[in-house]
């Protein structure tokens, strides 16, 4: 997977990640990426303690299911 560096109006430069990339990653415009440096180049992951994204994730699964979650509660 290839992107290009892109400049800014302002004069800084910005890296573009293509969208099947950040549909992998489960990442969405707000959310925090890090990058790590290693003696290879660099890995992109997504910040782990997203909390607030979490519970909403684990809310639509819990809607979705809720008949089934119930019944396996009994």
């Amino acid at each position: 997977m290839k992107t290009i560096i892109h400049k800014l109006d302002d004069g800084s430069e910005a890296l573009i990640l293509p969208r099947e990339l950040l549909d992998s990653l489960n990442l969405q415009v707000g959310d925090q990426l890090q990058i790590i440096e290693t003696d290879d180049g660099v890995i992109l992951g997504p910040v782990l303690d997203n909390f607030e994204r979490q519970m909403s994730a684990a809310r639509d699964v819990m809607d979705k299911y809720s008949v089934g979650l119930q019944k396996l509660a009994k």
